[in-house]
């Protein structure tokens, strides 16, 4: 069975081991590293069987700048499960979970750059017809956002703007 709980610091190796095998690369360890040293998580929970982590989801915040207005979001990324354990549900119990810890702390909109087969069935939508761009230059299909309450959008458009620390794991 998969318990699902919020980060504590003990776990902070098991979590970067999990994104290191996950990962072709060891990029999105790093990146998580770099945003915990940072001080810029908004939420981080790890996915257990036993007492063994075997999954990790990542929020941070990022911000939406229109002309003359900049509003306040979140974005999920990176989201790891161990090779073995993966296609098993933990991404997608993982992502449940996070959505409802995230409209508790008050959290409206998510966006990601991610698999356009992957992430529809959570409520993702391609971005841009919602008015949103990325910095990061991105197929139009991986560039998604999700509004955690209806209508979190309405009236917002603009570009994205992530931790600078995304701009070395693009």
């Amino acid at each position: 069975m998969i318990r699902i709980r919020s980060e504590n610091p003990s776990d902070i190796t098991a979590i970067r081991y999990v994104n290191e095998q996950a990962f072709e690369t060891n990029a999105e360890a790093v990146l998580v590293d770099r945003l915990r040293d940072k001080g810029v998580v908004t939420l981080s929970l790890v996915a257990l069987e036993g007492d063994s982590i075997v999954g990790h989801i990542l929020f941070t915040p990022v911000t939406i700048e229109a002309d003359h207005a900049k509003y306040e979001a979140i974005t999920l990324a990176p989201i790891a499960v161990m090779p073995a354990r993966q296609r098993k549900g933990i991404g997608a119990g993982l992502i449940k979970y996070a959505f409802e810890q995230c409209r508790r702390l008050g959290h409206n909109v998510v966006v990601l750059i991610g698999h356009p087969e992957y992430y529809p069935r959570f409520g993702f939508v391609p971005a841009k017809p919602k008015g949103l761009t990325s910095e990061f230059e991105v197929p139009d299909e991986a560039w998604m956002v999700v509004e955690l309450i209806d209508n979190a959008l309405d009236g917002i458009s603009g570009e994205v703007r992530f931790q600078p620390e995304f701009a070395d794991a693009m």
